[in-house]
């Protein structure tokens, strides 16, 4: 039974036309592969998560591409260190794989997230990441929805990062 926190999330992700995937841990690769499409580029779950059963072995996502693997993609898939109910916000966390190259210079963005890692407000989601943030000296990418622009009239998505985004969520931590 999904969580109020999941619902409040699919919620928010709606109003930005960001389709949300529930699966199990065991199907993580296999949801992911029906919902990116080719050529797909990622980062390896299984390192993001700590468990074996995120790893993208047995999909075509291209785990830790090339320069030229990237420029070609079309879907990118990372995960997220956390989801931000009341928002539909994900916590992108900047790695030496390239995380946010994957999540930003492709036309769709498919985030993996887990249920357990939903907070239901922002205020949460920033005291969370702000120790973990400050101990690596890492940074975080805030994401809500694709990009977007309207600083020349029409709303144009896609303009500094993706088009569109889909959210796959696993429902068993």
């Amino acid at each position: 039974m999904p969580t109020d926190t999941l619902a409040t999330f699919e919620s928010s992700l709606a109003e930005y036309d960001v389709p949300v995937t529930r699966t199990d841990r065991a199907a993580v690769a296999t949801t992911v592969a029906e919902v990116a499409d080719p050529p797909a580029v990622g980062v390896a779950l299984d390192e993001t998560f700590g468990d074996d059963a995120f790893s993208l072995t047995d999909t075509d996502v291209t785990v830790d591409p090339t320069p030229a693997e990237l420029q070609a993609a079309l879907t990118g898939v990372t995960g997220a260190r956390l989801g931000v109910g009341d928002y539909g916000t994900v916590a992108l966390d900047q790695t030496e794989r390239g995380s946010e190259l994957v999540s930003l210079f492709v036309d769709t963005h498919v985030v993996v997230v887990r249920e357990a890692d939903l907070v239901a407000e922002m205020e949460t989601a920033i005291e969370s990441l702000g120790d973990a943030v400050e101990e690596s000296r890492g940074s975080t990418i805030l994401a809500t929805g694709p990009s977007a622009t309207a600083d020349m009239g029409a709303l144009v998505r896609g303009a500094h990062g993706p088009k569109d985004v889909h959210v796959v969520v696993t429902e068993d931590g």
